[in-house]
């Protein structure tokens, strides 16, 4: 291979019109339809030869949720960015490959991630990384069909997880649902009465929480869901809502959205109105940067969210060898010069991690094989993982992160959060 500079990986772009990201390794080829093996074992899969490998990813770059969409891809980038540059990944075959990634913008709009999906099945060996229930649900029918991977992808959808279900997928975040109940758990932990108002996206995204927010609160007696609506990710404002809860009086507020201007608004709004309750945050909508400091969190008396990786955010992050590594790589192989706001570049940069520990056990150049492999991975820790987390493939129903730690606004960063205060 060529020196560290030369193999840079080139810098995320989005092609005006095409609302393409097209991230290559500099001087290496992109993998093709599947040629280009030496004959032996199983015919390759499209998108892998001897030298290379290619995912794709279909996520939102623009829009609303264009900051952490973004991320599913900077962080994939910059893991395997700076194993190029080291001359690539060892394949349980015997062979070095590098990874090429090919991502797509959706904008978070299902019709247009099935397309990106169709555009790109026959030239990449799988799908990864990209963010929202939705949109992946678009085409997961039609990764099946195919019999293409969209492994570790970005949804706490637990169909993504059901191995009957979906026999081509894998979610990488924990389901929703999880989410929900380490929220009620942590406040059924609370000795005083609290009423619950509740706003929540209109799918199965904001169901999840919703129903496992109750299963947390079961058997709580001083616990009371005062009233519950919905709104549509379409929305460009939920004041009306907002509104409408806060004449309850409620103290406590699940807010489960996936729309970050969404967000900011409903905490400007909420202290407009005088509303002033404990919130509870969705991990991909907490960012203390993007979210938070804009909204004018420290207002309230608690925003509480859950976390399974490190945040980028946290003063110390940087003096970490993984943390430095981390924001190094980013910078250098997916033109991100900042700290990320987002945690959706940390998760996928560990999303990157985990599938090098798949290609390390793949013997043949194969999507069955890939998905075999996919599906043996069993207590690792990906870089930038919270104590006690990790990555566990193997037990069906449950994605590749399934344990969270409940967190609590600090004014600057998270504190983790083990009894309601």
């Amino acid at each position: 291979m060529s020196t560290h500079r030369s193999n840079r990986t080139r810098a995320i772009s989005i092609v005006a019109g095409l609302g393409i990201v097209a991230l290559l390794a500099a001087g290496c080829s992109r993998g093709g339809d599947g040629g280009g093996g030496d004959g032996d074992g199983a015919a390759s899969s499209p998108g892998i030869t001897d030298d290379s490998i290619t995912l794709g990813i279909t996520t939102p770059l623009s829009g609303g949720t264009a900051g952490p969409g973004t991320c599913t891809v900077a962080g994939i980038t910059a893991y395997f960015g700076a194993k190029n540059a080291d001359g690539g990944v060892e394949f349980g075959d015997g062979k070095t490959r590098t990874v090429e990634i090919e991502a797509l913008d959706d904008a978070y709009d299902p019709q247009k991630a099935a397309a990106n999906f169709e555009q790109l099945k026959d030239s990449v060996f799988a799908m990864t990384a990209g963010l929202g229930t939705p949109t992946n649900r678009a085409w997961r029918e039609a990764a099946i069909d195919d019999e293409v991977p969209q492994a570790l992808v970005m949804t706490g959808d637990p169909i993504f997880s059901d191995a009957e279900q979906s026999p081509w997928q894998l979610g990488f975040v924990p389901v929703y649902q999880n989410e929900g109940q380490a929220f009620g758990e942590l406040l059924a932990s609370s000795s005083e009465d609290h009423k619950v108002a509740i706003l929540s996206q209109n799918d199965d995204f904001g169901e999840g929480y919703v129903e496992g927010f109750k299963v947390g609160i079961e058997g709580a007696d001083n616990i009371e869901i005062v009233k519950e609506l919905t709104y549509e990710a379409t929305d460009t404002s939920v004041d009306a809502q907002l509104t409408e809860l806060a004449a309850t009086g409620a103290d406590v507020f699940v807010n489960a959205m996936s729309i970050t201007p969404l967000v900011i608004s409903s905490l400007q709004k909420a202290q407009e109105i005088g509303w002033l309750p404990n919130w509870f945050l969705p991990s991909n909508t907490s960012s203390p940067s993007a979210i938070l400091e804009p909204g004018g969190a420290s207002a309230f008396p608690g925003v509480y969210t859950v976390a399974f990786a490190q945040s980028s955010a946290a003063p110390t992050f940087a003096d970490s060898e993984e943390g430095a590594a981390f924001l190094a790589d980013l910078k250098e192989y997916a033109d991100y010069p900042d700290a990320p706001a987002f945690p959706h570049c940390v998760w996928s940069y560990q999303v990157g991690a985990t599938l090098e520990q798949v290609f390390g056990k793949m013997t043949e150049p194969t999507r069955a094989d890939f998905m075999k492999q996919l599906r043996s991975i069993s207590g690792y820790t990906a870089p930038l993982m919270l104590e006690g987390a990790v990555v566990d493939t193997t037990e069906d129903g449950l994605p590749a992160v399934s344990n969270v730690v409940v967190q609590k606004y600090n004014g600057k960063g998270y504190a983790s959060a083990d009894t309601w205060d």
